[in-house]
C-alpha cells in the first residue's frame, strides 16, 4: 500500500503523484506502488509532484528511474515538477537530469504533458 505522503491525484485529466517531503529507503516502496498506480491511471503517463520534497536518497532515485524507464517502455511520458534547487543538484550530480524531463512547478509539468499529447494527436500516434 502507497505511503500516506505518496498519494495519486488527478489534475486537468493527469495523473499526479505528490512525492514525500524525503524520500529515502523507508518510503520509496511506497512511492514506487504510488507511480505505478499512477502510470496505470494515465497509460503511463503521469507527473510526479516533488515541489515539497527536500531530499531524495539513492532508493528514491531508482524509484524514479524504473518509473520513467516503465512508461517510457510503454509509450507513455513522466515529468518531476521540481522547484527548489536540492534535489535539482541529486539530480544533477547523479546525470539523471539529463534523463527523466524536470520542470519548475505542477502548472508547467501538466503543460508539459498537454502540449507532448497534442503533438502526438497532430502526428497521428
Amino acid at each position: 500500500m502507497p505511503d500516506a505522503s505518496s498519494r495519486v491525484e488527478m489534475a486537468g485529466g493527469v495523473p499526479v503523484v505528490k512525492a514525500p517531503e524525503e524520500i529515502d529507503i523507508t518510503n520509496a516502496d511506497g512511492l514506487r506502488e504510488a507511480m505505478a498506480d499512477a502510470g496505470a491511471r494515465g497509460h503511463e503517463t503521469f507527473v510526479v509532484d516533488m515541489t515539497g520534497t527536500r531530499f531524495c536518497d539513492s532508493s528514491g532515485l531508482q524509484a524514479l528511474l524504473r518509473a520513467y524507464e516503465r512508461a517510457r517502455d510503454q509509450g507513455g511520458r513522466v515529468i518531476l515538477a521540481i522547484p527548489g534547487p536540492h534535489v535539482l543538484r541529486i539530480l544533477a550530480i547523479t546525470g539523471i537530469d539529463r534523463v527523466i524531463p524536470t520542470a519548475g512547478s505542477l502548472d508547467e509539468a501538466l503543460a508539459q504533458i498537454g502540449a507532448a499529447k497534442a503533438a502526438d494527436e497532430v502526428a497521428g500516434t
